[in-house]
């Protein structure tokens, strides 16, 4: 590789690290803003978490399948 490509590869993997720390470091510019009423997904984080752990689960068993399907051709 030639120097330029290793630089232009450097800049681009500093430029990954940095952009995330320096857009946590920012100060938080917008104001609070009232709310009438409260969310009605309060409180279901546990019925996604199972739902997921549900879909896990079955990927899981379907991608251990055993596979014996023999073909129905002679």
């Amino acid at each position: 590789m030639n120097l330029l490509k290793k630089a232009a590869i450097s800049l681009a993997a500093t430029s990954m690290i940095a952009a995330p720390v320096a857009a946590s470091a920012a100060p938080a510019a917008r104001a609070a803003s009232a709310v009438e009423g409260q969310s009605e997904l309060e409180g279901s984080g546990w019925i996604i978490a199972i739902i997921a752990l549900a879909a896990i689960i079955g990927g899981i068993i379907i991608a251990s399948d055993n596979n014996d399907d023999s073909p129905t051709s002679p």
